[in-house]
């Protein structure tokens, strides 16, 4: 009985792995499970250290995923270690420390929503850095998706635009989110080498450039040591978000391409949203529905014509 259950689990498990949209919507519910890992991680787990120790138990299956080509692609990655380090620190450490530092003063629901920024600011980079034409409906989506994050920076509540009352962690988050897209426009220059060898580079950068951030936590004295539950969330972190997801969305692309892969970026903020509401009981106000609409269906609107996307930390 067992000969026959193999191949079937075989088969199960080819057609788990041949089936794009099965891969990517996993890929934006890891993404989007995140959020709730930042706010769950408050108080269990101090942010820099999280940010450096996900780099190093993600490393070695990273690695390990990557060792067909990873000799081969080293030779081609190392005259560029400059460029490979600044991708890194951008894209992984710079991201994640901030992304972890604002949950101590904002919501899930927050930092799903306004991550939906990135593909709109990777678009407006996009045309001031390479010139790329923005057409009609990009400009709109852009548009309706920047509005969206005003809407849940400004809490509803206009009259906090005219005096900057916003709260920190929306703005850290945001500022993450341009890093991001810093990072993922470098894509455009990225060496001829293998996805997952590119990956492993950049997680080893990613994890070099953590280091420094984890001593100054300790050296200030904000070190807690991780509890139980701080653990369990680093290893989350660690094989979802900074493997897994990396995994699943570089074979997703391959399927099917990386402009209608891109698409499903929609599905982070929905996600983030609905896990931050449904597990962590965050209030659900009006203006974080208006919020929602105008971000996913701005990101919805733009990428009707292709653009540049790249895989998240």
């Amino acid at each position: 009985m067992s000969d026959h259950v193999a191949p079937v689990q075989k088969t199960l498990w080819q057609a788990a792995w041949d089936n794009p949209i099965l891969l990517l919507a996993l890929t934006a519910l890891i993404w989007a499970a995140h959020a709730v890992v930042g706010r769950l991680a408050v108080g269990q787990i101090a942010p820099m250290t999280l940010t450096c120790a996900r780099w190093a138990l993600a490393v070695g299956p990273i690695v390990w995923a990557a060792r067909g080509t990873l000799r081969r692609d080293l030779e081609t990655l190392r005259p560029r270690w400059l460029f490979v380090g600044a991708m890194g620190a951008l894209g992984f450490t710079a991201f994640n420390a901030l992304f972890y530092a604002a949950a101590h003063h904002t919501g899930a629901l927050n930092l799903s929503i306004i991550q939906g920024a990135i593909p709109a600011l990777v678009l407006i980079g996009a045309r001031i850095a390479f010139g790329v034409r923005i057409t009609g409906m990009q400009a709109l989506g852009t548009l309706a998706t920047m509005i969206g994050v005003v809407v849940i920076a400004a809490q509803g509540d206009w009259s906090r635009l005219a005096t900057f009352a916003f709260n920190s962690g929306d703005l850290l988050i945001l500022i993450a989110c341009v890093f991001y897209a810093f990072y993922t426009l470098g894509l455009r220059t990225r060496p001829d080498v293998s996805g997952l060898g590119f990956l492993a580079a950049m997680a080893f950068a990613a994890l070099l450039t953590s280091i420094p951030l984890m001593i100054i936590e300790i050296v200030k004295g904000d070190f807690i040591w991780p509890t139980r539950q701080g653990l369990l969330l680093l290893v989350f972190a660690a094989l979802g978000p900074a493997f897994l997801a990396q995994v699943l969305y570089m074979r997703g692309v391959q399927l099917i391409g990386p402009g209608r892969a891109g698409v499903f970026v929609n599905l982070v903020p929905l996600f983030g949203a609905l896990m931050a509401i449904l597990l962590l009981g965050e209030p659900f106000a009006a203006y974080h529905l208006l919020a929602l609409a105008l971000v996913v269906g701005g990101i919805a609107i733009a990428q009707r014509a292709p653009a540049a996307t790249g895989p998240r930390s």
